[in-house]
């Protein structure tokens, strides 16, 4: 599945996206900004592991890979290095391209975009760590090394309101598609165009599924009205989400479990390009422990400070590192 998604987005997102969208001339990476915070390592970068480093940061354009580069980007500058921030390129290729290309140096990319999306592959590998190794063995021809994943896992599933739940109880996709089959007419669906005709979106989860709902009761739209939809109104019963978005704590919504495993695993972890490893190997030592605290939940209370708070990414993931000892203000 490929992970090429719309996410709605603040004033300080956007105004990011447009000073991404300024950086990029032709395939290479032409500019970025100097990353200027006053950050002293915690007891991993004691010493300055990465004095004399000059390491470009990069990302997607989505709040959550945002704010996932940034905390590369502030560990390396706590630890000595010269910090490019290159984050917030539009899509997933163009910062996939600049870590194989060598114009960036490190980014956060989920295991499932990687498996599906760049390495051509149709089918998930269901254990998460079976996908992650798989991803790790591959891209290395490439020029691309995979640190350990995350448990952060920013997957498909369908959300629905506690509120509607309360009656329906759908604790897993296979409630949905018995749902679907003894009372067609409740089961109304809300999703974007694209999951809406491709194969490994919703045509192949009803097929895995077993469930037909009827054309009449699928509504298209944007991804930031879905939320909306499904929490305040019953135009639909359930919606298409994104497991480590904010707005499913902040609209106090219910999620359903993939439990025959039709979509991907999309754990994060950092994708570092190869000749910057192999100079600066301590990048693993740092990088490694931050990803061990990452989870689904994790990510769901920092998005939602951007995407329904109105915070910078920046700042967001600045702040959560310096609370979890990661760094320290200078």
């Amino acid at each position: 599945m490929r992970r090429v998604r719309t996410y709605p987005i603040g004033a300080a997102v956007l105004a990011l996206t447009l000073t991404g969208l300024t950086g990029l001339t032709g395939c290479g990476l032409k500019s970025g900004s100097p990353m200027a915070d006053d950050v002293v390592a915690g007891p991993l970068g004691k010493g300055e592991p990465l004095k004399g480093a000059s390491l470009t940061v990069t990302s997607k354009n989505f709040s959550e890979n945002i704010i996932l580069g940034q905390m590369i980007g502030l560990i390396f500058k706590a630890a000595g290095a010269e910090v490019l921030d290159r984050t917030n390129l539009p899509g997933s290729i163009s910062a996939r391209e600049a870590i194989e290309g060598g114009d960036a140096d490190a980014m956060y990319e989920y295991t499932g975009t990687a498996w599906i999306t760049y390495q051509g592959n149709l089918k998930p590998i269901v254990s998460p760590q079976g996908q992650w190794q798989a991803v790790h063995k591959a891209d290395l021809k490439n020029g691309v090394t995979w640190l350990p994943q995350s448990t952060l896992n920013n997957t498909y599933t369908l959300a629905i309101s506690k509120r509607n739940n309360a009656k329906y109880h759908l604790k897993t996709l296979s409630d949905v598609a018995a749902l679907a089959k003894k009372d067609p007419s409740a089961v109304t669906l809300c999703v974007e165009n694209e999951f809406a005709s491709r194969e490994d979106g919703l045509p192949g989860m009803e097929k895995a599924y077993g469930m037909k709902i009827p054309a009449g009761n699928i509504k298209k739209m944007d991804a930031g009205i879905i939320y909306t939809q499904v929490s305040k109104s019953n135009s639909c019963l359930l919606g298409e989400a994104f497991t480590t978005d904010g707005r499913i704590r902040a609209m106090d919504l219910d999620t359903t479990v993939d439990d025959k495993h039709f979509f991907p695993n999309y754990n994060a972890a950092p994708e570092i390009h190869s000749k910057t490893l192999d100079k600066w190997p301590m990048i693993a030592e740092l990088l490694n422990p931050l990803s061990a605290r990452l989870t689904t939940k994790v990510a769901q209370e920092l998005n939602a400070k951007v995407d329904v708070e109105g915070e910078d990414p920046h700042e967001v993931a600045k702040d959560w590192l310096i609370k979890e000892g990661f760094i320290k203000k200078g």
